[in-house]
């Protein structure tokens, strides 16, 4: 689970991100949560978008996707889902990682 300042970290990340992902008329399938679950191993913070021509609510399709691919709901912005899920590799440093790395460099 998320922290409140995580978030508000991660949306400053994802504010230039453009969606990768778009869900259309066929809505959210298993096919696209693979396809979601494998961005979010490469990329860590993904966007993604919902058309006009879908019938998905853009609440119920994050959570849908979120469980799916085991992720975190970051941010959603009208049609738009900001998700997060930490890579095996860990690209993208949290604030608290960042602040632990200052310190040492102080330290030493």
């Amino acid at each position: 689970m998320l922290t409140g300042k995580q978030k508000r970290f991660l949306r400053s990340q994802a504010h230039h991100l453009q969606p990768i992902f778009q869900i259309g008329k066929g809505g959210v399938n298993v096919a696209m949560n693979t396809q979601i679950a494998e961005a979010l191993e490469k990329r860590e913070l993904i966007k993604v978008s919902l058309l006009q021509n879908t019938d998905e609510v853009a609440d119920e399709a994050a959570l849908e996707i979120a469980q799916a691919t085991n992720s975190e709901v970051v941010q959603v912005i009208g049609r738009v889902i900001v998700l997060y899920k930490a890579s095996s590799k860990e690209k993208i440093p949290t604030p608290d990682a960042t602040i632990e790395i200052i310190v040492r460099l102080d330290e030493g």
